[in-house]
């Protein structure tokens, strides 16, 4: 079942059954914008108590507030009653919640006026309590009702106005705008997981750019980002760098992001030069330049404090990070042993390693050479002398004489080495090699 045909089925119950029910939120914008929507939610003034009566099989996913998950096969659906919302003490929920019998009401504590709108899925009319049409029709976001009150019961919305603003290439009403500039130093009090998931969605949404300028001119790059943040004015040797300094560089680089693309290169490409503002060196004299003296293993560093205050996995962080420490690497592909290009390719996920350096390159001097040469490489190669079964194991060794420990790694890394240059190519010719180069140490 799709989901908007559950969300269809359930509207049609609940009014069966004597309540009303509609359409509600994003659900509602996209299809006025003829978008197809992503998930459906639905609002009625049914209590949670009577909507689980009415679909045994939902989920009490928000008890306080009303709202039950219903799940078909694999289509799922929020079912939320109407209320209004009583104080927000922590910044996020209400400490208490009011159920009402007016969908008005419902949508007047709702976040935009965009998402504020209703659709009674048996006419195909649409309610609108707060001007979203015409906002939607004049690519606005707005704050429904006080702008400040609506950010202090969630200052994550804060970010949300910047990710909706981007998405639909809309403005930003300007008393909503000022309330944002406003209120922006508060953001830092939503959870590390949800800026780290609204900023992932503003990265990889198709307009990551508009984003993180948006972020910027609302103060709130500086609260969350503030690494990002001094990317600002920082100088690069315009012989490599034509397009600008290092903030410029990157937003290049972030339009430049495909939509739905992984959220781990969406992160790399914004933080790969993290590191170049504070290890800029200005130009000694007359023909030298700015130079980023060890900014790779600083943007690492930093890489990983960013992703550990965000709470990023452990797999992710551990992707970022490398992407951060070998985006420089391309640049010496072509005189690398075959050993040592092979083990570079062979990097988990190489393939956001290889994007990032082309749009790395398309974002400054436009040269693709080391790109091409590493396609070439890999259409060319393979996959079995990429990656080949090792010719030596431990038991040989420990056959051979030589004791388990830190000698093992070694012997079993030259044996490779050799391998992928092409210098072995049997197991006979290893052990020989091993032979030849390795002594046993004495027990």
């Amino acid at each position: 079942m799709k989901p908007r045909d559950l969300a269809e089925r359930i509207c049609r119950v609940l009014r069966d059954a004597g309540h009303q029910a509609y359409l509600v939120g994003g659900c509602v914008r996209d299809v006025v914008l003829g978008r197809e929507p992503a998930d459906y939610d639905v609002a009625t003034d049914a209590a949670p108590e009577r909507v689980q009566e009415l679909f045994p099989g939902g989920v009490a996913v928000g008890a306080r507030f009303g709202v039950i998950l219903v799940i078909e096969d694999s289509a799922e659906v929020e079912v939320a009653t109407f209320r209004s919302d009583v104080g927000y003490s922590d910044g996020r929920h209400p400490n208490r919640v009011v159920f009402s019998r007016s969908p008005e009401e419902d949508v007047r504590r709702r976040d935009f006026t965009i998402n504020g709108l209703l659709l009674d899925p048996r006419t195909g009319e649409v309610l609108d309590f707060v001007g979203g049409r015409d906002d939607i029709r004049a690519g606005v976001v707005r704050a429904i009702g006080e702008p400040a009150v609506r950010f202090g019961e969630d200052k994550l919305r804060m970010v949300r106005a910047v990710r909706f603003a981007a998405r639909f290439g809309y403005t930003i009403e300007p008393a909503t705008l000022e309330a944002i500039r406003e209120h922006a130093a508060d953001v830092v009090q939503v959870s590390a997981e949800r800026l780290r998931d609204e900023l992932t969605k503003l990265l990889t949404e198709g307009a990551a750019r508009r984003g993180f300028e948006l972020l910027d001119e609302t103060r709130l790059l500086a609260a969350i980002l503030p690494e990002v943040a001094r990317m600002k004015g920082v100088e690069q040797p315009p012989q490599f760098h034509p397009e600008g300094d290092v903030w410029i560089h990157t937003r290049v680089m972030l339009e430049k992001l495909e939509p739905g693309c992984s959220p781990t290169l969406a992160w790399g490409v914004l933080l790969h030069d993290v590191g170049k503002p504070p290890t800029f060196t200005p130009a000694a004299g007359p023909g030298e330049r700015v130079r980023f003296d060890q900014h790779v293993e600083v943007g690492v560093r930093m890489a990983e404090e960013i992703c550990r205050r965000l709470r990023f996995s452990n797999d992710d962080t551990e992707q970022i990070a490398a992407l951060v420490a070998n985006h420089l690497r391309f640049k010496d592909v072509s005189q690398m042993r075959p050993a040592t290009l092979k083990r570079f390719v062979r990097l988990p996920r190489f393939e956001e390693h290889l994007e990032l350096h082309r749009l790395d390159c398309l974002a400054s001097h436009g040269m693709l050479d080391a790109y091409q040469f590493v396609q070439k490489f890999l259409q060319e190669t393979p996959p079995e002398s990429v990656r080949p079964g090792r010719l030596v194991t431990g038991d040989d060794l420990k056959q051979m004489g030589f004791s388990p420990g830190p000698l093992f790694k070694e012997i079993l890394g030259a044996v490779e080495d050799a391998q992928l240059d092409g210098r072995l190519a049997s197991r006979a010719e290893a052990l020989a090699f091993v032979r030849r180069n390795f002594q046993t140490v004495p027990r």
